[in-house]
């Protein structure tokens, strides 16, 4: 399917020579090149419907019309593209006016939503220069330079320029078909280069999130990072703390739910920023030796459940990340003399109350998070009916499988796991089994030394006492 786009970066001779340099050398500014549809293989069969529709109707409504970025620069890679982003000169007022089905959203940073039943196609305006004089159009920075607000509108060469990465500043013209390269983005998928664009210390403080985007797409595309990207990374970490938490939510969800997960994550403590989204569980990782294979064997079966399409939740990743920190804290409150499972309950509200200042968690995620948590003290228990009405919790999966990492990272002894694995599969004849056999297992409870039971004083009653109704 590429086999254009393989002769346009391998061919020997003239050809690079005249897209990249009269010398063949890349130029030291970057400059537009426009690759031809003759010389690339960037298909229309492999845009989505819903991008065709809003790419045609704004170019016969007389505006430009283009597919930037990420669908751009995986359709080169020979990757089948799955997120359409569009780029035009129309204003978001004139977008909404054109499509009945779209609307205006953000105010740091205005876009407009078009929809298409499920689909949504992202639609942004030309970003002009925000230092330039825009009249009544807003541009906003902090002391440090973060962009509070970019509402300026510009032309295409503007707005490429101000894209982040060069391999994303690739633009598909639905005019003719072709490729406007204006950053030497073809250059840097043929190396296999993320390489930012414009000075990258700048370009961090104006959006400190950009250098989570940089440790993504690099795990994402399995590409080096350009020195010059790559180096002010740790000391701007901290920048990070100045961006909302609910803003770093959605992009947690990014770095960690693309099939990349564990690359990702020791990407992120290479260069410093996983403390500034979990800081808790970071000190942790210092303390406890099982702390880092169970967030390893967590991340992995999240890559391999999204490899085989399988569904994936944010409640258990998170609930593994954070775990040892609420491990930690359970213990020294059980130290301090308070029970094992108030002790749980206060050390999880700790340890989310402190995560919420740097990432928020929606409720959806973190009551489900909290009760895969509790479970972990009910399976152990597992005389009488406990066990029954453990199997028939709505969480017990999930809590099974996180009693599992909980064995493989090595922070439990192993057994337990393998008990409710035969338990969860037996027959009501071999569950009753299951459970008689803990009666002469002295760690049958699973929760190591039995406690002492002091001894019942009887009462003194010459009839004999009625049986409880537990008997």
């Amino acid at each position: 399917m590429f086999k254009g786009f393989t002769r346009f970066l391998q061919a020997p001779g003239e050809r690079l020579k005249s897209l990249f340099s009269p010398q063949g050398a890349a130029d030291t500014t970057p400059a537009l090149r426009v690759i031809p549809r003759d010389d690339h293989d960037v298909s229309r069969k492999l845009f989505s419907d819903a991008a065709l529709k809003v790419l045609y109707r704004l170019h016969n409504a007389g505006f430009e019309a283009y597919l930037v970025g990420g669908s751009i620069r995986d359709s080169l890679l020979g990757k089948t593209p799955k997120d359409f982003d569009v780029a035009t000169d129309a204003t978001p007022e004139e977008l909404r006016d054109l499509f009945r089905n779209s609307r205006i959203i953000g105010r740091r940073f205005r876009i407009v939503h078009v929809r298409f039943g499920r689909e949504v196609i992202e639609v942004t305006t030309f970003r002009g220069r925000p230092g330039d004089d825009h009249g009544g159009q807003q541009s906003q920075q902090s002391q440090d330079g973060l962009l509070l607000r970019d509402n300026v509108w510009g032309n295409v060469e503007e707005d490429a320029l101000r894209r982040d990465f060069t391999v994303n500043a690739l633009y598909y013209n639905i005019a003719d078909f072709s490729i406007h390269d204006w950053a030497n983005g073809v250059r840097d998928i043929e190396s296999r280069t993320l390489r930012l664009i414009g000075d990258p210390a700048t370009r961090y403080r104006e959006d400190p999130v950009r250098m989570l985007r940089a440790v993504r797409f690099a795990a994402k595309l399995d590409f080096d990072m350009d020195a010059a990207t790559e180096a002010p990374i740790r000391e701007l970490a901290p920048l990070l703390l100045q961006i909302p938490p609910a803003r770093l939510f959605d992009e947690i969800l990014k770095l960690f739910l693309a099939g990349h997960a564990l690359d990702t994550f020791h990407a992120l403590r290479h260069h410093g920023l996983f403390p500034m989204l979990f800081p808790e569980a970071d000190e942790a990782l210092q303390v406890l030796p099982w702390a880092e294979p169970l967030m390893e064997r967590a991340l992995a079966n999240t890559d391999d459940r999204i490899r085989r399409d399988r569904p994936v939740t944010p409640a258990f990743l998170i609930g593994a990340i954070l775990w040892p920190a609420v491990t930690l804290r359970h213990q020294a409150l059980i130290d301090d003399g308070m029970p094992e499972v108030p002790a749980l309950h206060s050390a999880a509200q700790q340890v989310v109350g402190r995560q919420l200042k740097h990432v928020s968690i929606p409720k959806r995620f973190s009551i489900p998070m909290r009760e895969i948590w509790d479970l972990q003290m009910h399976m152990p228990k597992r005389h009488g009916k406990r066990a029954f009405q453990t199997l028939e919790h709505p969480r017990f999966r999930a809590a099974y499988d996180f009693l599992l990492l909980r064995e493989e990272a090595g922070e439990i002894d192993p057994g337990l796991g393998t008990w409710w694995t035969a338990f969860q599969d037996a027959d009501e004849h071999e569950q009753r089994r299951l459970l008689q056999k803990l009666g002469s297992d002295p760690a049958g409870s699973g929760g190591g030394k039995k406690r002492k039971r002091r001894p019942r004083k009887r009462r003194r009653s010459a009839a004999p006492s009625a049986p409880s109704q537990q008997d």
